[in-house]
């Protein structure tokens, strides 16, 4: 596709969420990642939001076997998603819910494509347990370009007290234990995440760079969860405690 498709595609995918059709009917199959990519782009600038930063998705194993996709994917954080711990959702106002349990990554600098690990770890200003909320607004295995197009499930992000990265423990080693209504449902570890959560930033700066985009000082990464996705029901609590970081918690009503 080129521009002037980009455009007038991101104009008719915004009339049809307009009327609850997120993944537009018209649109199944003929999508590359890349258009879906540019379309995502460009929505958000016709739609006039505040992007804050960037979530990576698709990271680890149990996920990606779990929704039969074996890269990572990105997708865009906004600032009206920003939520923090202890935030209570109400189920009327979610599209199938579900969550993530990430670390959120603060840049206190640039990080240039091309990055390695050690320059990232040199970028990071803080790190907060986190969860990311998504919804299921369409099939994502069987249509994943209009999952990108329509912001890779993302619907917002519960951040917990933020870690200085003097105090952080070796991210690869840090287990998740993910609660739900008091009863553990899964752990993972850091190295499920492209064997490093910094390795989700490294990823990310050089994709970005395809499209014309960049990891600049004050962006929000969410790295990707340490487990499967879970999902949010009516009622739930949930809450996710990451060894020597901290821990995030939500509930939905």
């Amino acid at each position: 596709m080129d521009a002037t498709e980009i455009e007038a595609t991101a104009a008719a995918f915004e009339a049809a969420a307009a009327r609850g059709e997120y993944f537009p009917h018209d649109w199944a199959d003929r999508l590359t990642i890349d258009d879906a990519y540019r379309i995502l782009l460009r929505r958000l600038r016709l739609r006039g939001v505040q992007r804050v930063g960037w979530k990576v998705g698709l990271t680890a194993r149990a996920i990606q076997e779990q929704f039969g996709v074996h890269e990572p994917v990105f997708g865009c954080l906004l600032a009206d998603g920003l939520k923090p711990s202890g935030h209570v959702f109400s189920r009327d106002e979610l599209i199938e819910p579900g969550f993530e349990n990430e670390l959120c990554i603060v840049l206190g600098r640039d990080v240039p494509p091309g990055a390695a690990r050690d320059e990232v770890a040199a970028a990071v200003a803080r790190i907060h347990p986190a969860f990311e909320i998504i919804e299921t607004r369409g099939d994502l295995t069987r249509q994943l370009a209009l999952a990108l197009a329509d912001n890779a499930q993302q619907k917002a992000f519960v951040l917990g007290p933020p870690v200085g990265p003097e105090a952080l423990p070796e991210l690869g080693k840090v287990e998740a234990r993910v609660l739900i209504n008091g009863a553990e449902v899964g752990t993972g570890r850091g190295d499920a995440v492209l064997g490093h959560p910094f390795n989700a930033v490294v990823w990310l700066a050089a994709k970005l760079a395809e499209f014309g985009e960049r990891l600049r000082a004050d962006d929000t990464i969410m790295s990707g969860s340490f487990t499967r996705q879970f999902p949010l029901n009516r009622g739930d609590r949930v809450e996710c405690a990451f060894a020597g970081i901290g821990s995030v918690a939500t509930s939905v009503t």
